[in-house]
């Protein structure tokens, strides 16, 4: 049960920091925009599963469809994503500035990095009281004592705890990454 826990929360850790790769920094990144969802065909795909993204310095992007219709969808996308950024389309490409971080847009994103942070402990507890259910419905069952059930139950605990604890390093990290002129 604690394994399943130790899973559950160490997933829950790497989908934190995939989030926190997309928060966009000074720096120009594919991933800032590679998860951005386009209406294409009559469905939803991430722009990675219809175009090239790629740095052409650091910072500007380039997004070369491999469909030419694609070019104005993706850049309605971007441009829709709240992301504060500007494709520029051409014939067959789209290009993107990222404009340097003013004050009052990093406050905006260690904002957002926050609540990314905030709902990480969410899962977190919900681990925990999902391992509990668990725990306590092994004792119903007869298949752990009384004494087993307060061991594992003080062992998740202490995952929990050091899971948040590594939730609040990370978004501290972040913060100060994001803080940073």
């Amino acid at each position: 049960m604690l394994a399943k826990a130790k899973e559950w929360i160490d997933k829950n850790l790497k989908h934190l920091e995939h989030e926190y790769s997309k928060l966009q920094l000074w720096r120009a990144n594919p991933i800032m925009v590679e998860w951005i969802l386009v209406e294409q065909y009559g469905s939803l795909q991430p722009i990675q599963n219809m175009a090239a993204v790629s740095n052409l310095d650091s910072q500007t992007l380039t997004i070369k469809p491999w469909d030419r219709s694609a070019v104005h969808p993706i850049a309605k996308a971007i441009t829709e994503s709240g992301l504060g950024l500007n494709p520029q389309t051409m014939a067959d490409s789209i290009m993107i500035k990222v404009p340097p971080l003013t004050e009052e847009r990093r406050k905006e994103v260690s904002k957002i990095a926050k609540k990314m942070a905030d709902d990480a402990k969410v899962w977190v507890r919900n681990v925990r009281a999902d391992i509990m259910k668990m725990i306590k419905k092994a004792e119903d069952d007869k298949e752990i004592s009384e004494d087993q059930r307060k061991n594992l139950e003080n062992d998740l605990q202490k995952l929990i705890d050091d899971a948040n604890k590594k939730v609040e390093d990370h978004y501290k990290h972040k913060d100060t990454d994001i803080m940073k002129i």
